[in-house]
């Protein structure tokens, strides 16, 4: 088994020093950032845009993972691997083009992962999977941090490993939402590889020695 991958979420960092952030994401086995982008009509809220991203850059080597939670997230990608992106996620419920946007994201030479709400079905991807490098599983509706995890989104994790194992891709399966010391060990066990933590990650009480 591959020791899973923690990128902590800047959602739920103190936006007037994201500096300490990113070194406290260094010091606590953080192997990559989780870069929440939020447009307000995608998600209600409005975060950071590619100005933000380009500005924290220069800061780490760490891995950027810029999770698009926007409309026509086609728009934006180009402005956010020239910012520093490496991963780009953008929502399958975003766009009606998913297979030409990870085709775009591929052709400049990032990993392109593909997002699901909860209301959305692993079926829904059955298409797609075997191009995407990552597969979200939004384990709480997106738009807000701090919420509990919705327990049936941990059977999508399963149904994603049987996926990937039944030959649909060789992606990572990640989770985003919810996930804390009580929560961690059952998203691991359904075969989560990416865990994403904001508010239990910067408060202390997700400790990572995985």
């Amino acid at each position: 088994m591959k020791t899973p991958i923690l990128a902590p979420s800047l959602l739920s960092a103190d936006f007037s020093n994201l500096e300490a952030a990113v070194r406290q994401i260094e010091k606590n086995n953080g192997s990559a950032i989780h870069i929440d982008v939020m447009d307000g009509r995608f998600v209600p809220e409005i975060t950071y845009g590619h100005p933000v991203v380009r500005s924290i850059r220069k800061l780490t080597d760490l891995p950027f993972d810029v999770h698009l939670m926007v409309e026509r997230p086609e728009n934006q990608i180009e402005s956010f691997i020239n910012a520093g992106a490496d991963w780009l996620t953008f929502h399958f419920e975003a766009t009606p083009h998913a297979h030409r946007l990870v085709q775009m994201i591929h052709e400049r030479g990032k990993k392109a992962g593909i997002a699901i709400c909860p209301a959305t079905p692993v079926t829904a991807l059955s298409e797609i999977a075997e191009y995407a490098d990552i597969i979200l599983v939004m384990s709480v509706n997106p738009g807000w941090g701090g919420q509990s995890l919705i327990p049936s989104c941990v059977d999508k994790i399963a149904a994603l490993k049987e996926m990937r194992e039944a030959g649909n891709g060789s992606f990572l399966i990640s989770v985003d939402g919810g996930v804390n010391r009580e929560t961690v060990a059952g998203v691991l066990a359904a075969g989560a590889d990416v865990v994403v933590s904001g508010s239990s990650f910067f408060n202390g009480s997700l400790k990572w020695d995985c």
